[in-house]
């Protein structure tokens, strides 16, 4: 499976003065050649469609607690920070997700983006984050999330 889950979960017993890693979703994301710029590297709108592509298995796909988001949920605010140079030869590239904000209605997304084989800890060539807002389609009006997405979603939160 080509996902994996990293860091620690939510809740627990652990020592008072341990850091504790958030708990992240991996995925790979292929690089593919039309992402690619005049400048040889992942032009910016490619970036943010590949980072959609990473989070659709996470909390899109049907069997998931969140499958209703699918269906009811919109993009907010987006923030891409880019730390190095993404380019083709770095394909699959190493998605890290995790929740970084939790409320009533939305939460925020934080992602890593590292090239195929790059160490998990070293530093990420970019740094992102999406706020998406529970929507219902029928009334074109914002929404709480549910007590299984809000379950859900905080055993990734940080």
């Amino acid at each position: 499976m080509p996902f994996r889950a990293t860091g620690n979960a939510t809740g627990g017993s652990h020592d008072a003065g341990a850091v504790l890693a958030p708990r992240r979703f991996h995925t790979p994301v292929a690089i593919r050649w039309s992402d690619m710029d005049a400048f040889q590297h992942v032009n910016h709108a490619r970036m943010v469609t590949l980072l959609e592509e990473a989070r659709i298995p996470w909390l899109f796909e049907d069997g998931r607690p969140t499958a209703a988001l699918r269906n009811g949920c919109v993009l907010a605010d987006l923030h891409v920070r880019y730390r190095g140079q993404l380019r083709h030869e770095d394909t699959p590239l190493d998605v890290a997700m995790w929740i970084e904000q939790l409320r009533a209605v939305d939460f925020t997304v934080a992602y890593e983006v590292r090239a195929a084989g790059t160490a998990p800890d070293s530093p990420p060539a970019v740094l992102a984050s999406t706020q998406l807002a529970a929507f219902d389609i029928q009334t074109q009006r914002l929404r709480r999330l549910t007590d299984e997405e809000r379950e859900y979603l905080s055993q990734w939160k940080f």
